[in-house]
């Protein structure tokens, strides 16, 4: 599906274009594609822009979100091209934060070790280690119980 512009001459020479959104269709007997017309949006003079709008933000509730947010930019830009440089996520390590230090666990662990002298910071370390586990289950950096016994 896309949207395509068609214009035609006037009899008095004016050109008048259209909009409207098209999906190609293979038609078997001729052997080729041609373009159905889904919807006539109107003339562009008239084109109601906020329509357009709204059919946008209805199709991106089914895209992933980073490609929503790039069509949201690219709508803001008037179509210029855009390029992500990067994107991290850090809700999940901040949940994970805020749950590990509202249960105590920091604080308990602190006190099963205070007799020993660590000089890493063990409570620290096991979060490091539990938020791993949460946030990517299938990492290839699984600690296993013989590990953890070696210690």
């Amino acid at each position: 599906m896309y949207i395509r512009t068609i214009s035609r001459k006037n009899k008095d020479g004016s050109t008048v274009t259209y909009v409207q959104l098209a999906h190609n269709q293979r038609d078997p007997k001729k052997g080729y594609a041609q373009a159905k017309v889904l919807y006539n949006f109107g003339r562009i003079e008239s084109l109601d822009i906020e329509q357009l709008k709204r059919l946008v933000k209805s199709i991106c509730r089914f895209l992933p979100p980073e490609d929503a947010l790039e069509t949201q930019v690219v709508l803001k830009n008037r179509g210029q091209e855009f390029k992500w440089k990067n994107c991290r996520s850090f809700g999940g390590i901040y949940l994970l934060s805020n749950l590990w230090q509202k249960l105590n666990f920091k604080s308990v662990l602190e006190k099963r070790i205070a007799n020993k002298k660590f000089k890493t910071p063990i409570a620290e370390a096991i979060f490091a280690m539990v938020a791993n586990r949460c946030l990517a289950p299938f990492s290839p950096r699984l600690i296993s119980d013989k590990q953890i016994g070696d210690y």
